[in-house]
């Protein structure tokens, strides 16, 4: 003899399923994300300004452990890296998951080791000469061209060096 569903138990399970959708796709999501936001006491750890009255020059740099420093711009966010012993002695650079830069003119976040940088522009950051990140190279030859930009590098290619050039 068949077992009849009643209609309680099929709205039962159809809760259920949609409860699992739901605890599977927010944990997805969550995993995905990439874009924070700092709060109103959050301080670059270089040049210790608050960073959230600068969004669009914010950058940041997410650790395996959660941790999240906050930047306010990309020049400090490549002193933090390149001297990660003296501003972060307890990280290390393999434990990074993300470092993250905000793109000049979408004005979203984009992955730092996937961006153009045009060095030596016109257009000032919150600490002054900065380098300006683009999403494309074309974008950074538009930049270079409109804003009399020197230099157009990526990520790897910034040093000690480029960031004492601009200062």
């Amino acid at each position: 003899m068949a077992h009849d569903i009643t209609k309680g138990e099929m709205m039962k399970n159809t809760i259920i399923g949609l409860l699992l959708t739901l605890v599977i796709f927010s944990s997805t999501f969550s995993d995905a994300q990439t874009d924070t936001k700092p709060g109103p006491k959050d301080k670059c750890p270089v040049c210790g300004m608050f960073v959230q009255p600068y969004p669009d020059w914010l950058a940041e740099m997410v650790f395996q452990d959660g941790s999240i420093y906050y930047f306010d711009g990309v020049k400090d966010l490549a002193k933090f890296y390149l001297k990660l012993d003296k501003y972060a002695p307890q990280k290390n650079i393999e434990d990074i998951k993300s470092i993250m830069v905000t793109e000049y003119y979408g004005l979203k976040m984009i992955d730092a080791k996937k961006a153009y940088f045009v060095m030596g522009s016109d257009i000032l950051g919150p600490m002054g000469r900065e380098l300006i990140p683009c999403l494309t190279k074309e974008d950074a030859e538009v930049f270079r061209k409109d804003h009399k930009g020197k230099k157009i590098l990526q990520f790897h290619d910034i040093n000690l060096s480029v960031l004492d050039d601009l200062n």
